[in-house]
Formats: C-alpha cells, sequence, structure tokens
C-alpha cells in the first residue's frame, strides 16, 4: 500500500488547525496546573523568498523536545514569530526594487506557509513581528526606561536618575564612583553649582542608556553599523561590501555594570560547562593593573601616548612637572634632525640657514610609522586637499602627514612655517579644543603659523580653502 503523505499530512495539519492542538493555555482557578517549560527558537529574517536548510536544522531539534516535554506532562510554551525589522529585510526590498512593508508581508506568508508544512508544534497565537509597532513600542519603552536608570553598585540594582540627583545634591559623588570617568569626583557644592549642561554631561556618564564615541564597523553600501561576526574578512556578510572602521557618536548600553549579576546567574542555568565558558568570556569582566611607562630621554622630557584629532593617537612632549606642551628649551630656534625621507637626513628651510628638526630622535621610529600609515589612509577631505596641493601647485613644498618633533602635522609648508589641520571631530567640543590649543601653543614656540579647517569646509568650499593658504602664503613670505 502506497504511503499518501500529501493527503495525510494535509488532513492532520487541518485538524491541528482546528482543534487548537499547540495552543498553550494558562490554568483556570481551580485547574490543577501542568508545571511550565519554555522552548524558544531563534525568530527567523523574512528576507528571501522561502526557507532555507539552516531553519530546520534548528526547529526540528527544539520540536521534538518541545513534544517530548508535552508527553512528560509539562505545559509547553512554544512559540514563533519574524525578526522583520531590521537591515536584512530592508535589504532584500531594496535588491528586489519593492517596498519593505510589502516584501515583509509576503515573506512572512510564505515562511508561515512552509513551517507549518514541516509540522512544526508552533503556538501561532503567540506569534510576535518585530516590525509590528503593538510590539517595537515596547522595545523603545525598555530604552527609555534604561535612559533613565543608573546602577547602584552597592546594592547591585538600577535605580531611577532622579535619585540619583538627589544624592548628588546631599554629598555628591564620592560613595558612586562614575562608570563613564573613574577619575571624576566632585561635591555637593559643586553638584549645584554646575549649568544645566555639566549636569547633564555628568549624568550620562552614569546612565544604562548613554551616548559616546565609539569605533564601529561601517558599511557604506549597507548604510549601517554591523556587529563583528555580520563582518567577514573585510567584508559584510550579507552582501560582501567593503567596512570600514569609523568613529561614530551612537547610543551604548552600559551592560558592564551587570557582569557581576551575570556571572553569578550563569552558574545556576544548566548549561554545559563550555558553553558557560562561552557566556563568561562574553560577559568580559576582567581584572587588573593599567601600567604607564614612562620614557627617558637626554633632555630631561618624557613622550606619552595621547590621542590625537584623528583618533587614532599621537606623541605629546610633556616636561617632567607640568602638563603644557612645551618645546625643547635648549634653544629658541629650530635645529637639525630627521626628516620623513630618511631617520638620518636633514630637511632644511629657506629661514636664514636655521634648520627644522622634522621628528624627535628618540620617537622618530613611531613617528614615522604613524605619519605613513595616516599618508596610506587619508581621510576624504585630507585627500581632497592634497591633490590641491601637491607638485608644487602653490609654489611651495607641501608635505603631508609630517612629523614636527612629538606631533604629526596634516600639511607642513617648512619653506614658510606653516602648518594646515583639517579637524577630524572624533572627540568631544571640548576635548578638541584642548587638543587644538596645546598644538598651537608648541607650534607657535618655533613661530609655526597654524590654519584650521573642518571636513565640511574642505569637501564644500574647496576652493575657498586653497585660497586662505594661498593668501597665508604670500603673507608669510613678506614677513618672514
Amino acid at each position: 500500500m502506497e504511503y499518501n503523505f500529501r493527503d495525510i499530512e494535509k488532513k492532520w495539519q487541518r485538524i491541528w488547525k482546528e482543534t487548537g492542538a499547540y495552543k498553550v493555555s494558562n490554568p483556570v482557578e481551580g485547574e490543577v496546573a501542568k508545571p511550565k517549560f519554555y522552548v524558544l527558537d531563534m525568530f527567523p529574517y523574512p528576507s528571501g523568498a522561502g526557507l532555507h536548510v539552516g531553519h530546520p536544522l534548528g526547529y526540528i531539534a527544539s520540536d521534538i523536545y518541545s513534544r517530548y516535554k508535552r508527553l512528560k506532562g509539562f505545559n509547553v510554551l512554544h512559540p514563533m514569530g519574524f525578526d522583520s525589522f531590521g537591515l536584512p529585510a530592508e535589504q532584500y526590498a531594496i535588491e528586489t526594487g519593492q517596498h519593505p512593508a510589502d516584501t515583509t508581508e509576503k515573506n512572512i506568508q510564505r515562511y508561515h506557509e512552509q513551517l507549518d508544512n514541516i509540522g512544526f508544534s508552533f503556538d501561532w497565537s503567540r506569534e510576535v513581528q518585530t516590525s509590528d509597532p503593538s510590539y517595537y513600542k515596547w522595545t523603545q519603552y525598555i530604552f527609555l526606561q534604561l535612559f533613565d536608570s543608573w546602577f547602584n553598585r552597592s546594592i547591585q540594582k538600577a535605580l531611577r536618575i532622579s535619585e540619583l540627583i538627589s544624592i548628588f545634591e546631599k554629598e555628591g559623588n564620592g560613595q558612586h564612583v562614575c562608570p563613564g570617568n573613574n577619575g571624576l569626583q566632585f561635591s555637593a557644592e559643586e553638584w549645584i553649582a554646575y549649568n544645566e549642561k555639566t549636569r547633564q554631561d555628568i549624568l550620562m556618564q552614569y546612565r544604562l542608556a548613554y551616548l559616546a564615541y565609539g569605533e564601529v564597523n561601517w558599511c557604506e553600501a549597507l548604510g549601517t553599523v554591523l556587529a563583528n561576526d555580520e563582518v567577514v574578512n573585510g567584508v559584510s556578510e550579507r552582501g560582501g561590501h567593503p567596512v570600514e572602521k569609523k568613529k561614530l557618536h551612537q547610543w551604548y548600553l552600559r551592560i558592564t555594570e551587570y557582569a557581576d549579576r551575570l556571572l553569578q546567574g550563569l552558574e545556576q542555568v544548566d548549561f554545559s560547562e563550555a558553553m558557560k565558558e562561552m557566556q563568561r568570556n562574553w560577559i568580559g569582566k576582567s581584572q587588573g593593573a593599567e601600567i604607564v611607562f614612562e620614557l627617558a630621554q637626554a633632555s630631561n622630557s618624557r613622550l606619552t601616548p595621547g590621542p590625537s584629532p584623528r583618533g587614532e593617537g599621537e606623541f605629546r612632549n610633556l616636561q617632567q612637572g607640568g602638563n603644557d606642551l612645551t618645546p625643547n628649551p635648549a634653544e629658541n630656534r629650530l635645529t637639525p634632525g630627521p626628516s620623513p625621507r630618511g631617520e638620518g637626513s636633514q630637511s632644511p628651510s629657506a629661514l636664514s640657514g636655521n634648520y627644522f628638526k622634522t621628528a624627535d630622535t628618540f620617537q622618530w621610529k613611531n613617528l614615522k610609522e604613524y605619519g605613513r600609515e595616516n599618508r596610506k589612509n587619508p581621510t576624504a577631505a585630507e585627500d581632497l586637499l592634497w591633490q590641491e596641493l601637491r607638485n608644487n601647485k602653490l609654489a611651495v613644498k607641501v608635505r603631508r602627514q609630517h612629523a614636527i618633533h612629538g606631533f604629526i602635522a596634516d600639511f607642513a609648508i617648512l619653506e614658510v612655517k606653516l602648518v594646515i589641520e583639517i579637524d577630524g571631530g572624533y572627540h568631544t567640543i571640548q576635548e578638541q579644543e584642548n587638543y587644538d590649543a596645546a598644538r598651537t601653543k608648541f607650534l607657535k614656540e618655533f613661530d609655526i603659523e597654524v590654519l584650521r579647517f573642518t571636513n565640511e569646509e574642505v569637501i564644500n568650499n574647496t576652493q575657498q580653502v586653497v585660497r586662505s593658504i594661498e593668501a597665508e602664503i604670500g603673507n608669510r613670505k613678506i614677513h618672514k
């Protein structure tokens, strides 16, 4: 006798649907409640014309376990839904030239049909779609709760920001270390004296949902940030598009505040030791020490790493016992030193026989590599301006990413002692102003003029920027 599986399966699938065989109900009053059991699968992205083999690969195993627990007398909740609010669904709509609402609805219907054909024991009355406003309004609600909360380490739980403000007003932050800035300390009197902007900046350093600059995987073709596991060999897993590292101002969740609670909870779940170890590594709590190594120099000054406006690190010349950037006090003019073209060569300027010290000899290797890397990977604004300045187009030699003592200048015109800087905007406004002021103060000690432009100025008004540089060159030549 031939097994007519199509008719038989269709019959029983219809019966399951009509009788609500897999619908899970809450126990009514007076009824003996069955023990509860929850089986949750990863929701598929409805980003294609149907399921692929990877979907049932996981769903079959969880479905077998769900059926087994039902037979053992458990009230099993086994729902299904669709992760339809995000990049995969959006990209499918773009690739097919259709509206994402239309493609998502059609794909969900197709996925639903295929999952039913396989015969999974899902409770479809519990279905969720993450693109449904009735669903994602709760993710927005949760975000607002996180934004209005901070983590009290002494009691290991989150509290409202209003409670933190009350603490600051009474005693400052002495009893509550700032998670965003461990060195931040202030008294109640200082808190009360702060203006509103300063207070909000401080509170942002405590909030569980907070804004900050960070390096991300940016995919221009997809127009979005990608997680590390969505990038394979430098391209996006979806579409194979180029991915680059970028500094962006974006939202973060301060999950690290929960590291202790997560680790404690991990010991109470029935996971394999290998899975627990994977989770411990993901939580990533670490204990250790931060060590600062001082680098000795014959001039009794030291060079220490510090951030630059490019966000990649530079070297700052700090005189011992102070924090101001200062030139070598040994002489008040620029002295011979190595140039980017060779560690032992000298780069003369046209200023009355004086020579320009292009880099601090002690840190030349680091500065050379840093400048070389910057030249290989210019920003869009730097590359655009370089095309206008290179090859003596302004009747002077322009060097890019040039070492000047412990600094790397974006563009240097040694003949007229002029430095041109393009600010990338990677830091906060205050940080940027501090760096700019320190660099300018140092360079002016050697009578080096500094012209600064923003990325936007260079990109949107290139010729105006070039004219400003040309005018300053002429002015420097007249008064040199």
